[in-house]
């Protein structure tokens, strides 16, 4: 069997109603897991479960809000009871509010930090209890946490979403030194996506044209796509495969660990 194989591995995706959330739901599903779509979009994202359970994939959607803990009592409880277990979370659910530093809006600030920090901390909290031995799985598991190569360069109008994304690397390395010390058997790593052309990341190069950093969208993209590599930007599918990967057996000697998923661009 392929070590990419996911048959029989019970997965909750927060942000998954759309974007590089729906991409990760699908490439998990088509390797064999069961999915759980969790996002705050409903209709969105019980489409996305639908289109997915009519591949044949086990699929099913909660509402849930990164940023209530009762919610994620719920979802969890919600992706074991429809799958007969949870044993991956993938921590997508961000969200990005452009600014230069000096007119950053202290509530949006407080946002991104509550979305991005804080709502990624209670999912590796939740997902550590639930997946440890004597949790409501008890079988271990893996835990993605997206950050972004926003964390790893130096772009401007991105200060509070850079820094955010950075915490996120912090919480995955002390969350991953944490359930190996305390026997948890649960893996945690992160990825950091370049820029991909969803809503997101097209809604970013906008306002950095509005921050008067740049003539137009294309002209944005394209100041980036100089700045990688590989000389494109991401898709859906580069950041989903790179899930994966970190959800398998082919990772399973690797925990703590960012994967830049990047091009090249935050080398």
């Amino acid at each position: 069997m392929s070590p990419f194989n996911l048959t029989g591995r019970k997965a909750l995706v927060t942000g998954g109603a759309r974007g590089l959330g729906a991409g990760m739901a699908v490439a998990l599903a088509a390797a064999g897991a069961s999915v759980m779509i969790g996002d705050v979009l409903e209709e969105q994202g019980q489409a996305t479960a639908r289109a997915l359970a009519a591949t044949g994939a086990q699929a099913a959607f909660v509402h849930l809000d990164v940023t209530d803990e009762a919610h994620w009592l719920a979802a969890i409880s919600a992706t074991h009871s429809a799958f007969g277990g949870f044993d991956i979370l993938i921590n997508n659910a961000g969200i990005e509010i452009t600014a230069l530093v000096t007119e950053i809006d202290p509530d949006d600030l407080r946002r991104m930090l509550d979305v991005n920090i804080v709502g990624t901390a209670i999912g590796m909290k939740q997902a550590f209890r639930a997946m440890r031995p004597g949790g409501l799985a008890g079988q271990g598991g893996v835990v993605v946490n997206v950050s972004s190569v926003a964390s790893t360069i130096a772009f401007p109008a991105i200060a509070g979403y850079s820094a955010t994304k950075s915490a996120v690397d912090r919480l995955t390395r002390v969350g991953a030194m944490e359930a190996g010390k305390l026997g948890y058997g649960v893996r945690v790593n992160s990825i950091y996506p370049g820029l991909v052309p969803t809503d997101m990341g097209m809604q970013l190069a906008s306002d950095v044209v509005n921050a008067g950093l740049f003539e137009s969208p294309d002209a944005a993209v394209m100041a980036i796509v100089e700045q990688t590599p590989l000389g494109r930007l991401g898709t859906v599918s580069d950041m989903a495969d790179a899930v994966v990967f970190l959800c398998s057996d082919a990772s399973r000697f690797i925990t703590g660990a960012g994967l830049p998923v990047d091009g090249g661009m935050g080398m």
